[in-house]
Order: structure tokens, then sequence, then C-alpha cells
């Protein structure tokens, strides 16, 4: 039987078992850090906490973080891996990804998403539902495409960065780290470490 244990019970935690499910995880357990207050999330036990998935790494499998906030994704990966975690890939069936595209350990690829040739995704990245990364793109760790956003071909999303639910960026463009881009807004050019940017053209907030 093929074991996963998910650490964080959020509705994000929520879609990442179901298309675990659907890629034939057998048996699903989760962590999280409000246990014992939840002992469930949806159709899944929550069993522990970060302490106790620690002390029960080598009964699963694969392990992945599935908590949104890039910052302490990245950081409960690190302390999973320096514990000697085992981490997958998760790529949901009904996602198109070439196999020219190079996707990074515990990196999950939601339903609908399209990633294209020669495009790097880092470690730890969540590719949401119906998103795009088109050719030659570059995605550090800890990124979060969210559902229906577009980047052309040949951009660069630096760590730990966030592009909102429907966004659009134009080919070529570098965006730093721990920015956050905005629903829907259409950015045109480079934008610099730790900002914010929303709207047509995308401006800092």
């Amino acid at each position: 039987m093929k074991r996963m244990a998910i650490l964080g019970a959020s509705g994000h935690g929520k879609v990442v078992a179901d298309t675990a499910e659907v890629c034939g995880w057998e048996s699903i357990t989760f962590f999280d850090d409000a246990w014992p207050v939840r002992t469930r999330n949806g159709a899944w036990p929550i069993e522990g906490s970060t302490a106790e998935l620690l002390g029960q790494l080598s009964d699963f499998d694969a392990v992945l973080v599935a908590i949104g906030d890039n910052r302490i994704r990245l950081e409960k990966l690190a302390k999973l891996a320096s514990a000697g975690a085992r981490f997958t890939c998760l790529v949901h069936p009904a996602a198109t990804v070439s196999r020219h595209a190079i996707l990074a350990e515990g990196t999950v690829v939601f339903a609908g998403a399209v990633v294209n040739a020669d495009a790097r995704v880092g470690m730890g990245c969540i590719l949401n539902t119906g998103c795009s990364v088109d050719h030659d793109c570059i995605l550090l760790a800890g990124v979060h495409i969210s559902p229906g956003a577009r980047l052309a071909g040949g951009v660069r999303i630096g760590e730990a960065s966030w592009v909102g639910i429907g966004a659009c960026v134009r080919q070529v463009v570098c965006v730093g780290e721990n920015v956050m881009i905005g629903a829907g807004a259409v950015v045109v050019s480079d934008v610099a470490d730790g900002l914010t940017v929303a709207g047509v053209p995308a401006r800092r907030l």
C-alpha cells in the first residue's frame, strides 16, 4: 500500500489529498499543528502535529507539505528534509506537463494546469488549477501560481513569490523573491524583491 503523509490540513490540503488519491496513493494521513483540536480534514484523518510526523517518517512512502504560506511551506520542507523525509512530485492526470519540463520534489500540479517545454519548477511549488507556465519559464522554490494565472514564455519567478488568481505575466519578465501579484493583474515589466503589485498594468501598491 502506498502511504502518503500531508503536513497542513487546510482547504488546500484537501485538494492535495484528492489529487493524491487520483494519482493512486492508497492511504493518506494528515498532520497539522492545530491537532488535537482538529482530528479530521474532510474525508481524511489528522493524526498529529509536525512533531508527531517527524517521529513517524519511516511509516510513509512520501510526504508533501500543503501549507499555502510560501515561506512557511519552505521552512517545513527544510525541517522534514533534514529529518530524512522522502518527498514526491504530484501531478494530476488532468494536467499537461511537457516531458521536457523539470519539476522538483514537493511540487504539486493540479487539474487543468499546463507546463510547457523547458520550464523549470523548483521545490515546493504550487501550480494551481488551470494555470499555465509556458516554455523556458523558471520558477524558484516555494512559488505559488494561482488558479487561472498565466506566465508567458521565459518568465522568471523568484523564491516564495505568489502570482494571484487570473493574473498574467508578459514574456521574459523577471519577478523577484517574496513578491505578491494581485488577482487579475497584468505584469508587463520586471518586479523587484518584496513588492506587492496589482492592476492593469500592474503597479506597486
